[in-house]
């Protein structure tokens, strides 16, 4: 994992660290504000190529690169404080205790069973937020990622890469909520751009 990615991810270690037993998630961040075992950042175990082919195998098409890049080599997914933003992966069950349920949100939800109207076959999606429900996707045309509502998949904002919106968000995101990851304001918006 680069340095800038561990360093953004890790922002609250100070206040634990924790491996899941079932899963192998990284739990970083004990949040006793938000519920007794709630965490702040979860990363997962990186996916193995096998995983990697069998899930474009599921989903009809393939894993744009660089977001393949970060499921093998950084996270199957990630989860930013408590759901704020999150990256979507392999989910590979729904077993429903705490620890089993340490798993990122499904990459085939929104790229099959709730694809957003006006989503072109060149339009993968990645994750989003729990503000609104809204998503980000990656143009497979031109790499860029861009941000939707949930139910129409016109851009609304744009990043040129990857690498570029995830840095950029978890910056901008880190910068509503103080350090111990209260929210500075409740009623603020924690998407891109105010709706």
């Amino acid at each position: 994992m680069n340095k800038t990615y561990r360093d953004l991810i890790y922002r609250f270690q100070n206040q634990g660290i924790e491996e899941s037993q079932s899963t192998g998630a990284i739990l970083i961040g004990k949040a006793p504000h938000i519920a007794p075992e709630a965490w702040l950042n979860t990363l997962y175990p990186p996916l193995s190529k096998n995983d990697v082919q069998a899930l474009e195998k599921e989903l009809g098409m393939e894993i744009p690169i660089d977001y393949k890049k970060f499921l093998l080599d950084v996270s199957n997914g990630l989860d930013i404080l408590v759901g704020t933003f999150c990256l979507d992966g392999l989910r590979r069950n729904y077993k429903r205790s705490t620890d089993e349920s340490r798993q990122p949100f499904s990459i085939i939800t929104a790229n099959i069973r709730e694809r957003p109207r006006n989503a072109a076959d060149y339009h993968f999606f990645i994750g989003g937020y729990d503000w609104d429900g809204s998503y980000l996707y990656i143009d497979k045309r031109t790499s860029t990622v861009h941000y939707c509502d949930r139910d129409d998949a016109t851009s609304l904002f744009q990043w040129e890469t990857f690498e570029q919106m995830l840095i950029s968000e978890l910056k901008r995101i880190y910068s509503l909520f103080d350090e111990r990851g209260r929210k500075i304001d409740e009623d603020l918006y924690t998407t891109p751009i105010k709706r």
